[in-house]
């Protein structure tokens, strides 16, 4: 393919679809479950799962799937997670109507002594309820699907998760009980608080909200004004489903900004960082950006350009404040599409130049390192694909080209009950 000639819209069906491809290739079919990664062995994460029953919508509408399949695979996923087991034990598949976080891919019960997550049982939910909007046909296969979503999302005990503070804890463990912290800091946990003040049975306060928007840490870098967090994943996740352009909660009225506002300027501090550079890390500047959370070259200090540096393995990196080891995550790079397209379109032409045997396949890895050396000028790549990176760039290239899942989520109710008790007013709401 001659990404030189191809049009924009050619470029990102491209890379949109190959990024949807990894949830037909690591799929139980048979209970719905999506592999955490694409590496042998790799177990089940809810919040895979939960991105990849917000694809299936997408994939119909591009005529990547037929609404059979679709139907039939998000029956297999909600069957799966009605079903199974939810109680104290270790095994268990989840507990109050959460999940843990990793699951066996055959079983479907708890592995690696995972904890019961509150944030992916989140994107699970969020799944569940796009695909409870999206299948309104009046079938017995679609009835069902609402009927489960609606089961599966009332069984959820959003009250129990507080732990007894003021905000919602970060998990829980059948051995140990909650975690000793809860969310603080601006974080991809909106649509957390969103879907539990929604809840028809067991509802956060507005409350618990309010706790949480003030230990936000507000910024000004690069000359730019707007709410931090560093790894650049968290400026997107909650956006995947919720429409937050011309909304505000209090804390965004006394800025006199929005959510999205606040994506589109967190991306372009990125830009910024990447082309100040202030580590001297290869291949950094304006077409190479894109520090989050994402699979690193490992825990160790290495000799790299007659000097010592240490890098990460999975980690949460950040701008401007770090950690920062040179390590790029494309796929949040692409995921900022819908807040900078002028950005992010050039960037994506610029990896196709100049890495053409790591975007060969038009799906991109979890992460690479051109300041460490491997094989070719991309340096280290990440091995294999990670679920959520493929989930992400599904539906946030979905909302630059149409805004599909946007609109399917202004009509759940859960949602729109959700941000009016968070105190969000204008737009879309009114």
């Amino acid at each position: 393919m001659n990404f030189i000639t191809e049009s924009d819209e050619a470029l990102l069906e491209r890379f949109q679809c190959a990024a949807f491809d990894y949830f037909l290739k690591y799929c139980n079919a048979a209970n719905g479950l999506i592999a955490d990664t694409s590496r042998a062995g790799a177990p089940s994460s809810i919040a895979v799962v939960g991105f990849a029953l917000s694809c299936y919508p997408v994939a119909v509408e591009r005529g990547w799937m037929a609404r059979a399949e679709a139907v039939e695979r998000t029956l297999s996923t909600l069957r799966f997670f009605w079903t199974s087991e939810q109680s104290e034990a270790g095994d268990a598949t989840g507990y109050k109507g959460f999940y843990y976080h990793f699951l066996d891919m055959q079983s479907g019960r708890r592995v690696w002594q995972s904890e019961l997550s509150l944030i992916d049982s989140t994107f699970l939910l969020a799944g569940v309820l796009t695909a409870s909007v999206y299948f309104d046909a009046d079938t017995r296969e679609e009835g069902e699907i609402r009927e489960l979503a609606a089961a599966l999302y009332r069984r959820v005990d959003w009250q129990w998760a507080l732990g007894g503070a003021a905000t919602v804890r970060q998990g829980w463990k059948p051995d140990s009980g909650f975690f000793h912290y809860g969310w603080e800091g601006y974080s991809e946990g909106t649509i957390l608080y969103i879907l539990g003040l929604a809840s028809p049975t067991h509802p956060l306060e507005p409350a618990s909200y309010g706790a949480w928007t003030s230990t936000y840490q507000w910024e000004n870098i690069y000359d730019r004004e707007f709410l931090y967090a560093g790894p650049l994943f968290i400026h997107q996740f909650s956006h995947a489903w919720i429409d937050f352009a011309g909304i505000q909660d209090e804390f965004m009225r006394e800025k006199g900004s929005d959510y999205f506002q606040n994506s589109r300027s967190a991306t372009y501090v990125q830009r910024e960082f990447a082309q100040r550079n202030p580590h001297d890390f290869t291949a950094y500047g304006a077409n190479c950006w894109g520090i989050s959370a994402n699979d690193g070259p490992g825990f160790k200090t290495m000799t790299l350009d007659h000097r010592e540096r240490r890098v990460f393995g999975y980690a949460a990196r950040g701008v401007p404040y770090g950690p920062d080891d040179g390590t790029i995550a494309p796929c949040a790079a692409l995921a900022s599409l819908p807040f900078a397209p002028e950005l992010v379109l050039p960037l994506l032409r610029a990896l196709c130049e100049h890495y053409p045997r790591m975007t060969q396949s038009s799906r991109l890895p979890g992460g690479f390192n051109p300041t460490v050396p491997g094989d070719g000028p991309q340096g280290w790549v990440s091995e294999g694909y990670f679920g959520l990176d493929q989930g992400v760039i599904v539906l946030m290239i979905e909302k630059h080209r149409s805004g599909l899942v946007w609109q399917l989520m202004r009509r759940c109710p859960h949602i729109i009950t959700g941000l009016r008790r968070a105190g969000f007013t204008g737009g879309w709401l009114a």
